[in-house]
């Protein structure tokens, strides 16, 4: 497990650090480390599509401060981690599958290293499907904590159909590593504005992001190749099927939410043994990202359940 690049990020805590994994399949993928001595566990931070390490070197900030280690990774296909065409800003995955294979990553390079147990979850938005997965699967954590998770895709009604179809063809004819309608090369925050964007209410924390987007573009991603979109599709349905694991949760839910589709959420929360749905009014996608008191409220409801859970 060699070094890999942590991009400075004067907003985290000191003592980060990056290294190189790679999966079962041979993909190579990076984790960032922040852990300090006399860390009560180690929270497995799994971030949404077109995220990397360094987005979240606040939120380990507000982890150690509350008294955890954080581990989070580059998901295949972003980040930094190997990317699947030569145009690295398309974000594609044949089968939702292939994350579990980098989640197990995780977990090895968390074992290996002996990291503080016991191991908590902590995902947002496309991380909180992989999550859920993982913990169907029996991934070793006391508890987790969603932010906006992705169970359903945000498709109007009437296009579903044609969704389906479109991305089921672009396997059969080739052509899925496209990218899907309405997306393209830029990323988000480098192409919306911050007024009207769908991410967050807070302008600093837009400013962050956009600053990290620009002094490293190659961590940026744009849209999702049709591959993807299908993928997500079968996964997000798959997942329905199945019943909530036994693990204490919480989930985080803007009110605002225009990312994700939110009925699965609330559908599935409300019949989640030991899990709670906890709505923030004013807020967007990206709780972790919005407003201090939104952020803060994450952060402490997140660690408490954490510690009721030892």
């Amino acid at each position: 497990m060699s070094e890999a690049p942590l991009y400075d990020i004067a907003e985290g805590p000191a003592g980060g650090r990056a290294c190189w994994v790679t999966a079962a399949d041979g993909v190579r993928l990076r984790i960032g480390l922040w852990t300090h001595d006399g860390a009560q566990g180690t929270v497995l931070l799994l971030p949404g599509r077109t995220e990397y390490v360094e987005k979240y070197g606040r939120a380990a900030g507000d982890l150690r401060a509350r008294g955890f280690a954080t581990l989070v990774i580059d998901w295949r296909g972003q980040g930094l981690a190997d990317r699947a065409f030569d145009d690295p800003m398309a974000g594609h995955v044949n089968d939702f599958a292939e994350y579990q294979l980098d989640f197990d990553a995780m977990l090895g390079f968390a074992r290996a290293q002996g990291l503080p147990e016991p191991y908590y979850m902590m995902a947002h938005s496309m991380g909180g499907c992989i999550g859920l997965r993982s913990l169907i699967r029996g991934a070793p954590v006391k508890a987790a904590a969603f932010s906006a998770p992705m169970w359903g895709i945000l498709i109007a009604a009437w296009m579903r159909p044609m969704a389906v179809a479109l991305t089921t063809a672009s396997r059969w004819f080739r052509f899925d590593s496209r990218y899907a309608p309405g997306t393209g090369a830029k990323t988000y925050v480098l192409s919306a504005p911050f007024n009207g964007n769908s991410l967050t209410t807070d302008a600093e924390m837009w400013d962050y992001m956009r600053q990290q987007a620009l002094a490293h573009p190659e961590l940026s991603l744009g849209g999702p190749s049709l591959g993807w979109l299908k993928a997500a599709l079968t996964e997000c349905h798959a997942l329905t099927l199945l019943p909530s694991p036994k693990v204490p949760t919480i989930t985080a839910l803007g009110a605002q939410e225009k990312i994700v589709d939110t009925a699965p959420i609330h559908a599935r929360m409300a019949i989640w043994p030991e899990g709670r749905l906890d709505l923030y009014p004013g807020c967007e996608h990206e709780v972790l990202m919005e407003r201090v008191m939104a952020r803060s409220r994450f952060f402490d409801t997140s660690t408490a359940l954490y510690l009721k859970h030892r």
